[in-house]
């Protein structure tokens, strides 16, 4: 009981200096040192707990906070690692081998990454998870790229943009849902009033990734004899055909119908081995090892080596330490009042929309790299900045709209945020090598800048509206 009146408020200029060590320790250790992200995180959230209790919390509460935090990552985590033993399971049954090898043959390096943009963004629209698709589609698709000798990280940037255009956009997706209903906007409305911002966004994203093409499209003879040693390589040991491709559609199918991803995913996996086991003649042990350990080629061809060899719920296992490294992090910083504080010092000189929407971006983009999420930061910000735009007699779809501009697409920008950790998982991508090219993250934005200035597409209360709000806060 006296712990609770000895605690402290964090001040204004000490949640700035605590949130300014953690930026610098992070991204100092990892551009200026070449230290992996996960020892920064480590490094970072041990450094912060002096801070946290010198405010009077004692340690049993800080481990509370962390813990209460991590636990939203369970299903993330079990997501993540039933990814890694599908990879496993779709590269011995032959399923990822077949789309490479028809994909190879059928994509022109010159039209790859507007393909994959568009084709991922259908799948995500139908399905409404990037991370579905990106761990169905993308990893076929990274296989395809890896084969016509593309630059890794603008494949993984086009696959990443079709799919999260995807995820924002459709009705089935769980942060448009979430977005929509912590800021008490109609979900249509919601969809409708993104597609201002989104839709300009990602036509430039198209037209930038066309143009990149066209970079690769006369290197098609240049890497002839790459591609005819890869397609023989996978004819001569697989067998190929529409029974590996199986699994493939059964997880397609049941992320359309809504079902569980981790599911999903799990049951995409199973029918991997039972099609390794039944059709490619691998034994149990060896299917259920390449589940857990990954699948390894030793062909002595590199490009077949290097496109192979990955996969296994181990490969997984860095990732996930990062991604509960980093939401440990946000537990504290959360639970001890610094991260509000440090918010609220961007809404101290709000007064008009021009203010507002500026410092609501900054807010969000800092709420979605501290909290490690994009649906906490939707939340925790979202939030907080809900009064604000009602002072300003502003409908909700306004906010709803520019937190799923910024956190929903900005969270797979930060390296340790748990959509950048999935991308790269599943991908086969680091984080920092996509990153250039995440045209959709970075176009979208401007627009809701634009926007927020000039005031074109801010839809403000009409009486009936303003009827309402009166009636909800009596």
């Amino acid at each position: 009981m006296d712990l609770k009146k000895e605690r402290k408020t964090p001040s204004i200029w000490y949640s700035v200096f605590v949130m300014i060590m953690v930026i610098v320790l992070i991204m100092g250790g990892v551009i200026v040192f070449d230290a992996s992200i996960e020892l920064m995180l480590l490094i970072t959230l041990m450094a912060t707990i002096p801070f946290v209790l010198y405010l009077g919390f004692t340690f049993k509460e800080l481990e509370s906070a962390m813990l209460s935090m991590m636990a939203k990552a369970l299903l993330p985590s079990m997501i993540i690692l039933v990814v890694g033993a599908m990879i496993g399971a779709w590269l011995i049954s032959g399923t990822v081998p077949t789309l490479i090898y028809y994909g190879i043959q059928s994509i022109s390096p010159g039209y790859f990454f507007a393909t994959a943009l568009i084709f991922c963004t259908i799948v995500s629209v139908s399905t409404g998870t990037s991370w579905g698709t990106m761990g169905t589609a993308g990893v076929a698709l990274m296989g395809i790229s890896h084969g016509l000798g593309l630059p890794p990280g603008m494949s993984a940037g086009a696959i990443i943009s079709g799919a999260y255009f995807g995820d924002k956009i459709s009705p089935l997706s769980d942060s448009t849902n979430l977005a929509a209903a912590i800021m008490e906007a109609d979900l249509m409305d919601h969809v409708k009033h993104m597609l201002w911002t989104t839709m300009p966004a990602y036509i430039l994203t198209l037209i930038v990734f066309i143009v990149l093409g066209l970079n690769y499209g006369g290197q098609e003879g240049g890497s002839l004899s790459n591609i005819e040693v890869m397609t023989e390589f996978l004819a001569s040991h697989y067998d190929l055909g529409l029974v590996t491709l199986i699994p493939l559609a059964v997880v397609l199918l049941l992320l359309v119908l809504k079902k569980p991803p981790v599911t999903s995913i799990f049951i995409g996996a199973a029918l991997g081995g039972l099609v390794a086991i039944f059709y490619q003649g691998a034994g149990i042990t060896e299917t259920l090892g390449t589940m857990y350990d990954g699948y390894a080629v030793d062909s002595g061809i590199e490009a077949v080596d290097s496109l192979l060899t990955q996969g296994g719920i181990t490969s997984m296992f860095n990732l996930l330490a990062l991604f509960l490294f980093a939401l440990g992090l946000g537990g504290l910083l959360q639970e001890s009042g610094i991260l509000q504080k440090f918010l609220d010092t961007f809404f101290s000189r709000v007064n008009s929309v021009k203010t507002l929407v500026p410092t609501s971006m900054v807010a969000s983009y800092i709420g979605t790299a501290i909290l490690g999420t994009a649906s906490a930061s939707i939340a925790l910000v979202g939030t907080m900045l809900k009064p604000l735009y009602r002072e300003q007699r502003l409908k909700p779809q306004n906010l709803s709209r520019l937190m799923e501009d910024t956190s929903t697409q900005g969270a797979v920008a930060i390296p340790w945020n748990g959509n950048a950790i999935f991308a790269a998982a599943a991908l086969g991508v680091a984080p920092l090598t996509f990153l250039p090219f995440l045209f959709l993250a970075f176009f979208t934005p401007i627009f809701t800048l634009l926007y927020g200035l000039t005031g074109f597409t801010m839809i403000k209360m009409d009486k009936e509206d303003e009827d309402i709000e009166e009636d909800f806060q009596i």
